[in-house]
């Protein structure tokens, strides 16, 4: 078993204080997603937009990898084959573990959501670092008439690296899920992607998510206690 692809979600940055986006009630930290995650929300209030992202900034510097993220890094500085990591997630808790602990050549890091510390422009779409606040007319560096905005797939956006995401698990033998409700699409379809290429499927989550039984493995519990767990017994 050389290819391994892991997705992870939420579930995997809850225990270190990053909030989920949407709750119980079903708003994003207190709004409506129609409010704060559409192109049409930032077309019409930019400054409601902008404030929303740049606390989630502030929060997320508060917020530091666990036990589950190192687990990860781990496994990534010792897996001999292709190790393909998929993060729903915008934050940057799996970059700082792997950055702790550095990985072995054959893995790859990709944000299919995007990544809160970064900016882009409405113009050109180019990607910039973007550790502090924006304003709501946040010029771009790039485009005299372009504005820079979060760099976050927001609803009715297409998520990044799709193209490559499916050829890894076109040719996987181990598919991973951490943390994922199985709600949120196209990665909830990935599990079946993986069954249909052949590979061992296995989710590790609070609890059973929607797309449970589609795995060959379930294993249930917080991500800080079954992630390491996991690779322990992966590696031996």
């Amino acid at each position: 078993m050389t290819n391994l692809v892991i997705l992870t979600g939420s579930g995997i940055s809850a225990e270190s204080g990053v909030p989920t986006f949407r709750a119980d009630d079903g708003l994003w930290l207190g709004h409506r997603v129609e409010d704060v995650a559409t192109p049409e929300a930032f077309a019409r209030d930019p400054a409601l937009v902008q404030d929303f992202y740049n606390r989630r900034r502030r929060q997320l510097a508060e917020a530091h990898p666990n036990a589950a993220h190192r687990a990860l890094a781990d496994l990534a500085a010792r897996w001999p084959g292709d190790f393909l990591l998929v993060t729903q997630n915008v934050d940057d808790l799996h970059d700082r573990a792997h950055a702790e602990t550095p990985p072995a050549p054959g893995f790859e890091l990709l944000h299919m959501h995007g990544e809160l510390l970064k900016a882009h422009c409405t113009a050109t779409g180019r990607v910039t670092d973007c550790p502090g606040d924006l304003g709501p007319d946040e010029v771009s560096p790039h485009h005299p008439r372009g504005r820079l905005r979060p760099h976050i797939v927001w609803f009715g956006e297409m998520p990044h690296h799709l193209d490559r995401i499916e050829r890894a698990l076109a040719a996987c033998d181990l598919f991973v899920s951490i943390g994922t409700s199985g709600v949120v699409w196209p990665a909830a379809g990935f599990v079946e992607l993986a069954n249909h290429a052949g590979a061992r499927t296995v989710e590790l989550n609070l609890e059973p998510s929607l797309g449970s039984r589609l795995f060959d493995e379930t294993h249930h519990g917080p991500a800080t206690e079954v992630v390491p767990g996991f690779v322990e017994r992966l590696l031996a």
